[in-house]
């Protein structure tokens, strides 16, 4: 067998829905005249011929442009120009030479929402990006559903890459009358050796993101089927090689890599928290990447081959660097033809910041403090709520004129892509106090398959002090309300968004609220009245959420592995 990518071709094209499930696509070899390279000998070039690279990017969140990268180091943070998709194209194409025959693209899932421009066009403007980007196989996120099934149905399917997920079906009461979404898993051969891959998404998607988005759509947990799956490559398909490629999380990734479940397969390629995996984590069963997000990293995976098996393997995290990579030209062009119609609108500044806004902080960050100290601001409520939204790069690039951080529009649609209608309520102490565990259960809980993967809920008028280790529905210490202890008999007013889907008495995930009322304003509108009233803003971490076992300033979930979010 020859040492290159064979592709099983499909059958005539139906209908997307009806494909193959061994369909894929060839690369497509591009030709750069980009500055950057990355330089080669031939006998480098020929050693490739027994090595598999996977170029792996997840959690885009639809960011198209260059912009403002947080890191950690020293104990500080550290602000980078990074990402931009005209760069990531470059990067792609000088990586794919390195090793021409045997380079599989791919992306985790979470394209085609986080931006002005996926929300007006509902991900459609992002198609021929994404195809130029050049994928051959690509999962769904868990906010593909954002726009609805069909409008995903149709996002997903006028990609180019293959798609592949083994948790996801149609309910039983419509055409495809609980089939699969998507084929369950993708064969290549690759290197000489069958490849086969295995596809799974977050199965809390109906839970996480409002109910009406995944309407018609059912999941399930990845252990239900995933051993089905690989013993069924393994025997019948005779894969020498299996991964599986999830959006799952980090922390049920590495769950995942220690289940018995996943024997027989090398790596889970994961997605969805966004974490920076420097060195792979093993677990007893496999070993688990995570890519970061936003565009602002790709991953490089090679598996090396002896003898027609897998050797060994080096994985890189590489920073997607405009300074390094030029912009490829084709993209810069379709990007500006995206962004073209909104402009004018998308880079109106509507406030300024004396500090950066930061949204990677587990427990509080300063970027929600901003948005629910303007709830407050507006609606005056005895508590602001917001949830634990993890999309956003982060906004630090200062003015020289000004001195100070500006705003624009479109960043106000990356911190809040979903322009949500204000709703208020009331509740007791003891349905915050009860809510609030169970919060902290969905973002800390021990067994990982039982976290959510979002992080803990922010709030304004409202401190609360608990410890991560303790059992579920134990971890509360204390809580305080506009500086007093909560009162559990007490009835307090509470403002947070509309979730479309919900139950007309649920409010952010608190059940059975009394007199629930939708206040007919969208948050952006808050948020703007907000600055134009009190820029220059100066958010930061006020201790308004604080761990007896972890600092303010926590960046992971994942506990007792080693691993450090840089």
């Amino acid at each position: 067998m020859e040492n290159s990518i064979a592709t099983i071709s499909p059958p005539p094209r139906r209908s997307f829905l009806k494909k193959s499930l061994l369909s894929g696509i060839g690369l497509a070899l591009g030709q750069s005249s980009h500055a950057a390279s990355i330089e080669e000998s031939s006998e480098d070039i020929a050693k490739k011929e027994n090595t598999i690279t996977l170029l792996i990017t997840s959690d885009i969140h639809a960011q198209i442009h260059t912009h403002d990268e947080f890191f950690w180091e020293n104990g500080q943070a550290v602000y980078r120009k990074r990402g931009g998709l005209a760069v990531l194209k470059t990067m792609i194409e000088q990586y794919k030479k390195q090793n021409p025959n045997n380079t599989i693209v791919y992306d985790g899932g979470d394209f085609f929402h986080g931006h002005a421009v996926s929300k007006f066009t509902e991900g459609e403007a992002l198609i021929p990006i994404f195809n130029h980007l050049g994928y051959d196989l690509m999962l769904p996120g868990n906010w593909e559903v954002v726009y609805k099934k069909k409008k995903m149905l149709y996002d997903m399917g006028h990609t180019n890459a293959a798609k592949i997920c083994a948790n996801m079906w149609h309910k039983t009461n419509d055409t495809f009358n609980g089939e699969l979404v998507f084929p369950p898993y993708w064969i290549k051969y690759v290197a000489g050796l069958k490849v086969g891959f295995i596809g799974y998404t977050d199965h809390l998607t109906p839970k996480r993101q409002p109910p009406a988005f995944s309407e018609g759509l059912t999941f399930e947990h990845p252990e239900k089927n995933i051993a089905k799956y690989i013993k069924f490559l393994k025997e019948s398909e005779g894969c020498e090689i299996i991964l599986v490629m999830t959006h799952i999380g980090l922390a049920q990734q590495v769950g995942l890599a220690n289940n018995p479940a996943i024997a027989g397969a090398e790596f889970i390629i994961g997605a969805d928290t966004h974490e920076r995996l420097r060195k792979p984590i093993k677990g007893k069963y496999a070993s688990v990447v995570e890519c970061g997000a936003f565009g602002s990293f790709l991953g490089k995976l090679d598996l090396n081959l002896e003898n027609g098996k897998l050797k060994d393997f080096t994985y890189q995290l590489l920073d997607v660097d405009a300074e390094k990579f030029k912009a490829d030209k084709k993209m810069t062009t379709l990007i500006e033809a995206a962004y073209a119609p909104l402009t004018a609108k998308m880079n109106e500044v509507i406030g300024t910041s004396k500090m950066p806004l930061v949204r990677y902080f587990v427990m509080e960050t300063p970027m929600d403090n901003l948005i629910t100290d303007a709830i407050m601001w507006k609606f005056q409520p005895d508590i602001a709520l917001s949830n634990g939204f993890r999309f956003c790069q982060p906004l630090s690039s200062i003015d020289p004129k000004t001195g100070l951080i500006p705003i624009t529009r479109e960043f106000l649609w990356n911190m809040l892509p979903l322009d949500s209608e204000a709703k208020s309520a009331k509740i007791t102490g003891k349905q915050v106090w009860e809510w609030l565990e169970k919060e902290l259960q969905n973002a800390f809980a021990k067994d990982p398959s039982k976290r959510f993967g979002g992080w803990f809920v922010r709030f304004s008028g409202m401190e609360v002090n608990f410890t991560i280790e303790k059992d579920s529905g134990k971890r509360l210490n204390w809580v305080k309300v506009s500086g007093k202890t909560l009162n559990l008999e007490q009835e307090y007013s509470i403002v947070a968004c509309e979730r479309e889907g919900d139950p007309d008495d649920t409010l952010c995930r608190i059940d059975k609220v009394k007199e629930p009322k939708n206040l007919k304003v969208l948050l952006h509108n808050v948020v703007e009245e907000y600055l134009k009233v009190h820029s220059p803003v100066a958010p930061k971490l006020k201790k308004r959420a604080t761990a007896t076992d972890a600092p303010d300033t926590l960046l992971t979930q994942l506990c007792g592995y080693d691993y450090e979010f840089m």
